[in-house]
């Protein structure tokens, strides 16, 4: 610990001085960012969608990186890009019908190629065979169906000739080294590349109406590494704030010592357990079906129905959001195990999405019954208890005595009988399990 900051933190615990606040970009009052995050606090479920000309090797959307191809040896994935059967109509549609309240989608990935019609590039969607601005319809159609749109856009930029050459990028040295780095980055510019990254954002937020979340990728600071220097985030987040002041930005821009340089942390493809640790900050997950973002044909990791259940109830019972990726094919549809798993994730949502939507952590006077999970919504003074583990006949609420007026199932409002134990437990009876994985116990709290 440097030497003045042990003196300040000594000083403060004797009660003779405070530490500084911490830096500010704006003049937001948490309680206008509250307001400003009210929708999505309240969603909870969101539709993530990489989709790129990684489609078509369908080898994970790293595939530059992973088998270090070329600018040019990339090439014949943009000659080809011709997705016939993209509908974004039919994504929107899905999407809802699985109970996604808003979406993300890719308009620019790692490696480079853009789906907007962007005037700072020739490699971009229009000049690919699909020769359409496939960002406009996916904001049209998604908007159509009440859903709240969101781009995706990466820091990262493994085509643009001024990018320079990190730890990170597919042409990397085999061996690190200061010399490598300096040969293989004679002639590139970042400051080029900023401008390049700025006006990019400037065209997605200023070309299709209120954009209502930014999801910028990624930074890793560090030798060889890129941080928020390299981004100019600084500069770029005040521009996308004086752009779209509604917006919602993730914290990957490398600005986490700002008050107001993150709106929400994005825990990624962690397990359940690990959310707990997010309990009381604003977060979202964001997850996978399988283990690739882009389509991957041959990728068999998929989740189970009862494990993407999982990820969703369990964000909620932190306090957290999901946002669920999709990789469509280079036709431009969702593949049948995507469409499955969705379709069963509609089937659930149906019945018990009023488990879900505005709801938090259950307050601290109730705890879960082991193999439960409670999620909490304030404004209708209901309990949700998620049954994990079905028990046969009787369920103990530790502790519950006196603060549960009426029990019902959530997915058919039919009651359940309550029953005062011992020690101000109370006794929820329960009939046969009912046809869902997981169902929900509709608790009236006092």
């Amino acid at each position: 610990m440097p030497k003045n900051l042990y003196l300040s933190l000594l000083l403060c615990l004797a009660g003779l001085t405070s530490l500084p606040a911490q830096k500010k970009l704006g003049n937001e009052t948490p309680e206008q960012k509250q307001q400003r995050m009210a929708w999505w606090t309240h969603d909870r479920f969101g539709m993530f969608i990489h989709w790129g000309l990684y489609a078509l090797p369908a080898r994970h959307e790293w595939v530059r990186n992973y088998e270090r191809i070329t600018n040019e040896d990339y090439e014949k994935y943009f000659n080809l890009f011709n997705p016939d059967l993209f509908d974004p109509k039919a994504w929107a549609k899905k999407a809802k019908a699985a109970g996604m309240q808003y979406a993300v989608l890719t308009s620019k990935h790692h490696e480079g190629f853009t789906l907007f019609d962007s005037k700072y590039t020739d490699y971009k969607a229009t000049n690919s065979p699909a020769k359409r601005d496939l960002i406009k319809e996916y904001v049209e159609a998604f908007r159509a169906e009440g859903i709240k749109v969101g781009f995706y856009y990466s820091l990262i930029d493994w085509h643009h000739p001024d990018y320079t050459i990190d730890r990170v990028h597919p042409q990397r040295p085999l061996k690190d080294s200061d010399t490598a780095y300096e040969r293989l980055n004679k002639g590139r510019d970042m400051a080029k590349y900023r401008e390049y990254l700025y006006n990019q954002v400037t065209e997605i937020l200023t070309r299709y109406g209120k954009i209502d979340i930014l999801w910028l990728d990624f930074s890793f600071p560090g030798k060889y590494g890129k941080g928020r220097d390299d981004w100019g985030s600084v500069k770029l987040l005040e521009q996308i704030r004086k752009l779209q002041p509604g917006i919602i930005v993730d914290n990957r821009l490398d600005l986490n010592d700002y008050e107001d340089g993150v709106d929400f942390e994005t825990p990624e493809q962690v397990s359940p357990k690990e959310l707990e640790k997010y309990k009381g900050k604003t977060w979202e997950t964001c997850q996978t079906f399988s283990g690739s973002w882009g389509y991957h044909r041959d990728e068999n990791t998929w989740k189970t129905h009862r494990q993407l259940l999982d990820l969703l109830i369990t964000s909620v019972a932190n306090g957290g959001n999901l946002l669920l990726n999709v990789g469509p094919t280079a036709r431009g549809e969702f593949d049948a195990r995507a469409n499955k798993a969705l379709d069963s994730l509609g089937y659930w949502m149906h019945a018990n999405s009023k488990s879900i939507y505005g709801c938090t952590y259950a307050p601290d006077g109730f705890k879960a019954p082991e193999g439960t999970r409670l999620t909490y919504n304030a404004a209708a003074k209901r309990l949700y208890l998620h049954l994990f583990d079905y028990p046969a006949g009787t369920l103990t609420l530790s502790g519950y005595a006196g603060k549960i007026k009426y029990a019902q199932f959530l997915h058919d409002n039919s009651e359940l009988q309550l029953k005062t134990g011992n020690a101000g437990d109370v006794l929820l009876t329960l009939p046969a399990k009912p046809a869902y994985d997981i169902p929900v116990v509709e608790l009236v709290v006092d």
